[in-house]
C-alpha cells in the first residue's frame, strides 16, 4: 500500500499543475521563457506517468479530483486548509485500507466462484493445494526439480481476461529458478516435463495473496497462466 501513497501524491502533482493553469485547454498556457517551457513539461511527464495509477488503486475511480487538487494548492501555497497534515493522513491511510479490504473480499468471492466451477471442466485437475491445471501438452522430457533453473514462455491473465504479464507478447522467454517465483508456479512446473504446455489456476493464496502485485493484480486475485517448459537450463 506505500506504493500507492507515493504514487498518489505524484498523481496529485501533476493534477495541481494543471489546476494553475487558465481555465480552458492546456494550451492555453504561455510558454515565453525555457523555464515555462520546463515546468509545463513536467506537468505534461507526471500527468503521463502517473495518470493510471490512481485509477488502479482500490477506490481510485472514485476519487473527487477536484478536492484533491484544491487541497494540494492549499498546501503549497501555505493557506490553511479544511484539516491538518496529521488527520489528512490519517484519512487517506483509513480510505485505501478500507477500500483495499473490499476489494479484496469482492476479489476473493469471485475467485472462489471461478475455481469451484472450473473444476468441474473436462480436462481440469485440482491438486491438494488448491492448484488446478489442466495438460494441453504433455511433454516427453525430464522435470525440474526446485533448485533448478527453467527456461519457459507463459501467457498471464486474471479471470476477467487482463493480460498482466506475457513472455509470448514480448517474444522472449524467461529463465528463473523454479523456486523462486510464487507457490502455484513451482508446484506447477515440477509435475511438468519439458516439452509440455499447461494452462494453470492459481489460487490466490498460492499467487501474491491479500497484498496483489501492481496496477492489474488486486488483492486475492486468481491468476490463470498458459506455461511451455521449454529447457531446464544447465549451469
Amino acid at each position: 500500500m506505500k506504493k500507492s501513497f507515493i504514487g498518489l501524491a505524484a498523481i496529485v502533482l501533476s493534477v495541481f499543475v494543471m489546476s494553475c493553469q487558465p481555465s480552458g485547454s492546456g494550451h492555453d498556457v504561455e510558454l515565453s521563457t525555457l523555464a515555462d517551457s520546463a515546468g509545463y513539461a513536467i506537468g505534461i511527464l507526471v500527468g503521463e506517468n502517473n495518470k493510471q495509477q490512481i485509477e488502479s488503486a482500490p477506490g481510485g475511480d472514485s476519487i473527487n479530483l477536484e478536492a484533491m487538487a484544491s487541497g494540494f494548492r492549499t498546501s503549497a501555497l501555505g493557506e490553511e486548509g479544511m484539516m491538518t497534515v496529521e488527520e489528512a493522513d490519517k484519512i487517506i491511510r483509513s480510505y485505501f485500507e478500507s477500500e483495499g479490504m473490499r476489494q479484496g473480499q469482492l476479489n476473493l468471492e469471485a475467485g472462489n466462484q471461478f475455481l469451484e466451477g472450473n473444476k468441474n471442466k473436462e480436462g481440469v485437475v485440482t491438486t491438494e493445494s488448491g492448484l488446478q491445471y489442466e495438460v494441453l501438452v504433455e511433454g516427453s522430457g525430464p522435470s525440474p526439480e526446485a533448485d533448478d533453473r527453467v527456461r519457459v514462455h507463459y501467457h498471464g491473465t486474471t479471470i476477467d481476461g487482463t493480460v498482466f504479464d506475457s513472455s509470448v507478447e514480448r517474444g522472449e522467454p524467461a529463465v528463473f529458478g523454479v523456486g523462486q517465483v510464487i507457490p502455484g508456479w513451482t508446484e506447477a512446473l515440477q509435475m511438468m516435463k519439458v516439452g509440455g504446455k499447461w494452462k494453470v489456476y492459481i489460487p490466490s493464496d498460492l499467487a501474491y495473496g491479500e497484498r496483489g502485485a501492481g496496477g492489474d493484480i488486486g488483492p486475492n486475485s486468481v491468476l490463470i497462466f498458459e506455461v511451455e517448459l521449454l529447457e531446464i537450463v544447465e549451469e
